[in-house]
């Protein structure tokens, strides 16, 4: 069991490319750093995607698996050659799994900066509840 399993159970990291795989045309991702934190009622997530904006974003929530895909809007310049390059000029893709405890309804997301933050609230079943004794 990893240690994200053991602080988090119900998300797990999985690597990602941006088609099937064995497909011919197979583009190369990034894998964005990120954090996880959770309270009782939602789990926040936050990735950082250094020269994405609102229109290079894409975000998904499908049957077990929240995906962050980012697209950088800078282009090369024509003649011009990088004496050097601290990160690689492809986009960036997350993809976490989970145990359908999302409520894919209810997530929220707000860039700024490239810094992504996301809100993925818990179903109303898994929320801790108080029971009264009689």
């Amino acid at each position: 069991m990893t240690l994200l399993n053991t602080l988090i159970p119900s998300l797990s990291r999985q690597s990602a490319s941006t088609q099937s795989e064995g497909a011919p045309d197979l583009v190369q991702t990034v894998k964005p750093a990120y954090e996880i934190t959770e309270t009782p009622d939602v789990y926040g997530v936050t990735v950082y995607l250094p020269g994405v904006s609102k229109e290079g974003l894409e975000l998904t929530a499908e049957e077990g698996q929240f995906r962050v895909l980012g697209r950088r809007a800078w282009k090369q310049p024509e003649g011009w050659t990088a004496m050097y390059r601290e990160s690689a000029d492809a986009p960036y893709e997350l993809v976490l799994t989970h145990d359908n405890a999302i409520d894919a309804d209810k997530i929220a997301a707000e860039l700024r900066d490239g810094v992504l933050r996301v809100s993925l609230p818990k179903h109303e079943a898994l929320k801790p509840r108080k029971i009264a004794v009689t």
